[in-house]
């Protein structure tokens, strides 16, 4: 595959490439919610063995342990949401003269998945 042919995006409406779309699509929505989910469910377990030690300095480090897992939680869940956001917006919406094979509705397909309208500005 040469640059020209990774230039003109129109592989990316290709017939088989809705499977690679899907996968992608299935990827980031998994990390957007498991790896939340499971740094809190690390964070209280964290806490809960500094409770159970019932010792006051590692009560507070529990504790600190907790909320960076907690910031960091919202942090993979906001940077993913924030990515849909602005790909979402620069999708042309049903502009005769954009062509719909430009590299926004191409990542649109990837992040929101082959199904996804890029007419109506995605999701």
């Amino acid at each position: 595959m040469d640059l020209v042919q990774v230039l003109d995006l129109s592989w990316c409406s290709a017939g088989g490439i809705e499977n690679v779309q899907n996968i992608v699509h299935t990827i980031i929505t998994i990390i957007q919610v498991a790896i939340p989910v499971l740094l809190i469910i690390f964070g209280m377990l964290d806490l809960g063995k500094a409770v159970v030690a019932s010792k006051e300095d590692e009560i507070k480090k529990g504790q600190q342990t907790f909320i960076k897992r907690l910031i960091a939680a919202a942090i993979v869940f906001l940077v993913i949401f924030i990515v849909k956001i602005v790909v979402n917006v620069l999708v042309p919406n049903g502009n005769d003269t954009v062509n719909n094979e430009d590299l926004w509705s191409c990542a649109n397909k990837f992040i929101n998945g082959p199904g996804a309208n890029s007419n109506k500005g995605g999701q």
